[in-house]
């Protein structure tokens, strides 16, 4: 069936992958001005480790709902709706961040989780509908740029903003960005794909989604790829910034440091050439490998000093290895006539990661554990899931 292309992109095909690219940088650099001042605000309201993580958990226990829930959304208005309450959803987080009450900060946290969700799918669909398997690994390499550009600025910003201008101002600005990217969004006029929208009138069962998920090996690995990719990112943007102020450091390094690893995101053109040589599969192994090691290393440095950063960094190293390629697995393997139903089930990587995460930190503590546990059972699991990338097909 001869997919429908929206006009904008008839009239400019040879940018297509540049202007998702450009949409997701955008929809990025809303999200990054919140990624610092949010732990450390939330460490300043609720006093603890463990309340910030059980915080966390709960904001992304909502998200979860949510993202299971795409697929019937979407079979009931039309993707392009879809992706505007993502947004709309982001610029809620922005507003109710400002409000100093911690229900209101839990929903924020939910919100902020959903949005980047429910962006994430519908992106990747339309990623799937207008740009060819051979061209994925270059489409994910630009949008990493641009996510990189958004990033770089964003959570320095974010804290230089939230200490010298006024606590609510990064998540007012995040807020007006949200505004912007809905603007662009439907200046590109991105509808839906009749080849995705099976023609029926009661909306597949979540829970069946799961179990033809689950019953896919190769889906199975893809999903456990990003899941823990996306944990260790967790740690980084939620944990990296108390470990530095707990350190001695001051908050504006901290914005500094995120802003440091993302910009590692500026290395995907060189970690696609890599994997044009070497294979995809290679470099995903390689990158938990890097995670596994340096996670490791992190845990036996002990109580937070400023050696512990250095292997932070080396470890988002391995982190913006993944970041390129570890989408591509599933955008390769996932059956066509399945998108939309698969891709609503793999997008939970994110919920579960922001659920997981803060879960097993809260754990942890609730053991009386040092922290430093916390950073072990990390890499470990890094090192586990690059034995499991070694059973995807090589030429993925």
């Amino acid at each position: 069936m001869r997919i429908h292309r929206p006009t904008a992109l008839l009239l400019l095909e040879s940018g297509t992958g540049h202007r998702l690219a450009r949409l997701s940088g955008l929809e990025g650099f809303a999200r990054s001005l919140l990624v610092g001042t949010v732990p450390l605000i939330a460490l300043e309201r609720l006093g603890s480790k463990s309340a910030v993580s059980q915080a966390y958990t709960l904001g992304a226990v909502l998200a979860f709902l949510v993202t299971l829930n795409i697929g019937t959304l979407e079979r009931l208005v039309q993707r392009r709706w879809v992706a505007t309450l993502g947004i709309v959803a982001l610029f809620a987080a922005g507003i109710l961040f400002t409000i100093d009450a911690p229900p209101t900060f839990v929903a924020a946290i939910g919100f902020r989780s959903a949005a980047a969700s429910i962006f994430s799918v519908c992106l990747t669909l339309y990623v799937m509908d207008y740009v060819g398997k051979r061209e994925l690994a270059m489409n994910e390499s630009r949008r990493m740029v641009a996510n990189g550009m958004a990033w770089l600025i964003g959570p320095s910003l974010g804290i230089w903003l939230w200490q010298n201008v006024d606590p609510a101002a990064p998540f007012l600005l995040s807020a007006a960005c949200a505004v912007v990217v809905l603007a662009y969004f439907w200046r590109l006029r991105l509808g839906g794909s009749p080849i995705l929208v099976t023609p029926k009138s009661v909306a597949d069962n979540p829970l069946k989604n799961i179990a033809r998920f689950v019953r896919q090996k190769h889906l199975r690995i893809a999903y456990l790829v990003t899941l823990i990719r996306s944990m260790f990112w967790v740690s980084v943007f939620v944990y990296g910034p108390i470990y530095i102020v707990e350190a001695g450091l001051d908050e504006t390094v901290a914005g500094l440091f995120l802003s440091g690893v993302a910009g590692l995101l500026f290395t995907s053109p060189l970690i696609r050439r890599l994997a044009d040589k070497v294979g995809a599969r290679q470099v995903i192994i390689t990158g938990f490998i890097i995670i596994g090691f340096m996670m490791t290393a992190l845990a036996v440095t002990g109580e937070p000093r400023r050696l512990g950063i250095v292997f932070w960094v080396l470890a988002a190293i391995g982190g913006a290895m993944n970041d390129v390629l570890s989408n591509i697995p599933f955008m390769r393997t996932v059956k066509p006539r399945e998108r939309t139903p698969m891709t609503t089930v793999f997008t939970t990587w994110r919920e579960m990661s922001e659920f997981s995460a803060p879960l097993l930190a809260s754990l942890v503590l609730a053991l009386a554990l040092p922290f430093e546990w916390y950073y072990f059972i990390v890499g470990a699991l890094a090192l586990a899931t690059a034995v499991l990338a070694s059973y995807l097909p090589r030429r993925i």
